[in-house]
């Protein structure tokens, strides 16, 4: 066998090709579409599997929420007009839902896909470390494999991409290998893991619920508490990863001889340089954190200084799920790629403090009144226990005080004790979920993704636009000049 790589065009893939996209009203799923139409108009349909809202049909969705978006400037300015025409013949929105059984398409259309789709994308999720578990289930573990089942019918299909999350290794310490979960595998080794059984447990808990009449709030916690438990049974650390490794496991259990692609992303942050730099949309995981100190309310950082932060750009992302599926189509095995800096150019935690003291200082946050936030150093605390002395001395004391002076005033302040007992709750609760990441340990090891790098083309064209080396980020540059002023501008 020659160690000669084979190369591979993505856009010579993307020609003429038919791919549908799930879960495209998503963060990646618009950057996936956005890259594609503005570099790949020689594509010949992209499939949206949106659902329709209540008040929107789903086609509606499209114009009003994806299009509109400050994303699609780029591609707006290249096409003028004709933008219009373009997407009206390259792009069909089809109204479905993960959770159904043949995505719940309509007969007409699905007829139509079975026939035409060559490529399927899953980037269905959802993304909350606490979610019901009934609903994560839903859409993280049963719902790829609808979208499995699928594939299988499309006739000329020769590559389904799921996107998973890194973190499917939950605490893991040490280097973390490109390898498949099996099923029932668990992450600390208890026995019994089943998610026919999980399926059936969520349902008895909902009957019940049902029959004591639960009100609605009773029912969403009583599911949250439920994920959680699980997870924890088995050693994750919360639902979303827990139901995102169970999601792998079906996949990989089923998909017969299709080729199967699992996108290990790590934290996903803004984009690196494409359509511009910044695009970033919703607040994931440390953008709260860049969010509550620029708007003056976050006060200490609580993390291991020395543990990294594994983050990659959105663009990357996007570009490697690109390259994957030219490498792969009609390989029929499984492969998974780690999407992430930790192995190539690693940030440290003690940059996140620097980073945001350096932006706030010099280009403050205006709040509400016109005035300007300033931002102090932040207190360091690299421990739980140093966490939870600060929460003592700054909340629970004076909590004290306060509710004793409530008594005094004979009740007069309940607002504010119970506001004052929020905000811990509120605070307390996004410790206990982002803890694992704030104190992760673990580097992903890339090699497979380093070698579908090595593939994309050498003509120059090719790796100048699908670019996914974190090796090129500058960490100081990206977060000052681009991640930041891109939350400041989308976010905030």
């Amino acid at each position: 066998m020659s160690t000669e790589m084979e190369a591979v065009s993505v856009l010579q893939y993307l020609d003429n090709k038919s791919i549908l996209v799930i879960g495209a009203a998503g963060f990646l799923a618009n950057i996936f579409v956005e890259k594609i139409l503005r570099v790949a108009p020689n594509v010949k349909k992209l499939y949206l599997l949106l659902r329709a809202s209540n008040e929107k049909s789903a086609t509606q969705r499209f114009k009003d929420e994806i299009l509109g978006k400050d994303l699609y400037k780029v591609v707006k300015e290249k096409y003028g007009p004709n933008l219009t025409q373009l997407t009206s013949e390259k792009v069909t929105v089809v109204n479905g839902d993960i959770c159904l059984a043949d995505l719940g398409i309509q007969d007409s259309l699905a007829h139509e896909m079975i026939h035409q789709v060559d490529a399927i994308i899953n980037l269905a999720a959802t993304t909350k470390f606490d979610e019901r578990y009934d609903v994560a289930l839903g859409n993280n573990t049963l719902g790829p494999l609808n979208v499995l089942d699928f594939a299988k019918k499309c006739e000329n299909a020769k590559i389904f991409v799921h996107v998973s999350t890194a973190y499917v290794s939950g605490e893991k310490s040490g280097l973390i290998m490109e390898t498949p979960y099996r099923m029932g595998e668990t992450l600390n080794g208890t026995t019994g893991l089943d998610i026919n059984h999980e399926r059936k447990l969520v349902q008895e808990k909902l009957d019940q619920l049902l029959v004591i009449k639960a009100p609605p709030e009773t029912i969403t916690q009583a599911m949250k508490d439920m994920g959680l438990t699980r997870a924890k049974m088995y050693g994750w650390p919360n639902t979303y990863v827990f139901t995102k490794a169970m999601g792998e496991m079906m996949v990989g259990e089923k998909r017969d001889n299709i080729s199967l692609v699992l996108i290990r992303p790590s934290i996903i942050t803004s984009t690196f340089k494409e359509p511009f730099p910044g695009w970033t949309e919703g607040i994931r995981t440390i953008d709260s954190l860049a969010v509550g100190y620029g708007k003056g309310r976050l006060t200490c950082f609580l993390g291991d200084l020395n543990a990294i932060s594994d983050v990659m750009p959105a663009d990357m992302v996007v570009n490697s799920i690109l390259v994957s599926m030219a490498a792969q189509a009609g390989k029929q095995k499984e492969i998974i790629y780690h999407l992430g800096s930790s192995q190539k150019n690693p940030l440290k935690n003690e940059k996140l403090p620097e980073v945001a003291y350096q932006y706030f200082t010099t280009k403050p946050w205006t709040n509400k009144d016109g005035k300007p936030v300033r931002v102090r150093k932040i207190e360091i605390l690299s421990s739980m226990p140093s966490f939870h002395r600060y929460m003592a001395i700054h909340y629970s004391i004076p909590l004290k005080g306060l509710a004793v002076l409530n008594m005094v005033l004979c009740k007069l302040l309940d607002k504010s004790v119970t506001d004052f007992h929020r905000k811990i709750n509120l605070a307390l609760r996004l410790v206990d979920l982002y803890q694992p990441y704030l104190f992760f340990y673990g580097v992903f090891d890339d090699s497979n993704t380093e070698k579908l790098q090595r593939m994309v083309l050498k003509t120059g064209v090719e790796t100048e636009m699908f670019y996914f080396d974190p090796k090129i980020i500058n960490w100081d540059d990206y977060f000052v000049n681009t991640h930041i002023p891109g939350l400041v501008k989308y976010v905030f």
